[in-house]
């Protein structure tokens, strides 16, 4: 089942808010296995990394705010037989939404090292584990 080329370059944002001045960020259910995650899909080809990692952050997670310019890091994992490159962006949510597009999906906001047992993806834990030194927290 092979897709177009495009469909292997992808970007994810990591939504992120603070709650009593402790970190957090986001995660909600993938469609089938409803393993944690974040939200993540497909660059569309006439929006950028940042805009299309929005985008998939209002459909599948609920969430609006400002997702960073600047690349935060990236994984990659194996979909449709081939390899799919992930650009991850960071975004500081600032409204969540009642209702969304894919509310089917669950969303949690975790600490850091819940995020840590929670998500399966070595790549993107260790993404997730450098977020508190990217932001200068302590």
């Amino acid at each position: 089942m092979s897709k177009p080329n495009y469909y292997y370059k992808q970007s994810a944002v990591i939504p992120y808010r603070y709650t009593n001045d402790k970190l957090e960020i986001l995660l909600i259910t993938s469609r089938k296995r409803k393993r944690w995650i974040i939200p993540k899909g497909i660059i569309e080809p006439n929006l950028t990394p940042q805009e299309s990692a929005l985008k998939e952050a209002i459909e599948e997670a609920g969430v609006k705010g400002k997702v960073y310019k600047e690349l935060y890091g990236s994984y990659e994992f194996l979909k449709w037989g081939n390899t799919c490159e992930v650009k991850v962006y960071l975004m500081k949510v600032d409204k969540e939404l009642d209702k969304w597009m894919e509310d089917f999906r669950e969303r949690k906001w975790v600490s850091i090292a819940r995020a840590d047992e929670l998500i399966d993806q070595p790549e993107l834990n260790k993404l997730v584990k450098k977020i508190p030194k990217y932001l200068g927290l302590k």
